[in-house]
């Protein structure tokens, strides 16, 4: 009987031991990954093509649009104080590229559209930014600006 009474607190403690585990287990599934590194995005892999007929968008860009990526860069100043996009440049920048034209439109730049207005930072800061990646030719309504790439929600953070 003794034995019997020390098997069943032996299999219950397994059995309370199992059931935490499990439980711990289904909780780390639904809880996303804090901390979770995000696919990062490099300017000389925006394109597969750079040509006198235009630019070709990389097959990375078109598996990565609609996901939430990161890339570092510089601010180019931007054309207003206040203001919630900025143009990010591979090379700090003295003036706008917004002057440029669909078909003129430079090969290592990107339009970042922030999620909330954030203090912008010096030109010649290097950023880290994050937010929801988009291609193809798209003028923004409320300036008239062409893109061929953007963020979308994005936040920035000084390096």
């Amino acid at each position: 009987m003794a034995y019997l009474n020390q098997s069943w607190r032996f299999s219950g403690s397994l059995y309370r031991s199992l059931f935490s585990s499990m439980l711990l287990a289904f909780f780390l599934w639904l809880v996303p990954a804090q901390g979770q590194a995000l696919p990062s995005l490099t300017f000389d892999r925006f394109y597969s093509h750079v040509g006198v007929l235009g630019l070709t968008f990389s097959d990375e860009v078109k598996k990565l649009a609609g996901s939430e990526v990161e890339i570092k860069g510089f601010m180019a100043p931007p054309l207003k104080a206040e203001s919630q996009f900025f143009v990010l440049t591979k090379m700090p920048m003295a003036i706008c590229p917004f002057c440029s034209s669909d078909a003129d439109w430079p090969e290592d730049i990107l339009v970042i559209y922030l999620s909330e207005r954030q203090t912008f930072v010096q030109n010649n800061s290097m950023i880290r930014v994050k937010g929801t990646l988009e291609y193809g030719s798209w003028r923004d309504p409320e300036t008239g600006f062409i893109s061929q790439l953007r963020l979308r929600n994005a936040e920035f953070s000084s390096l």
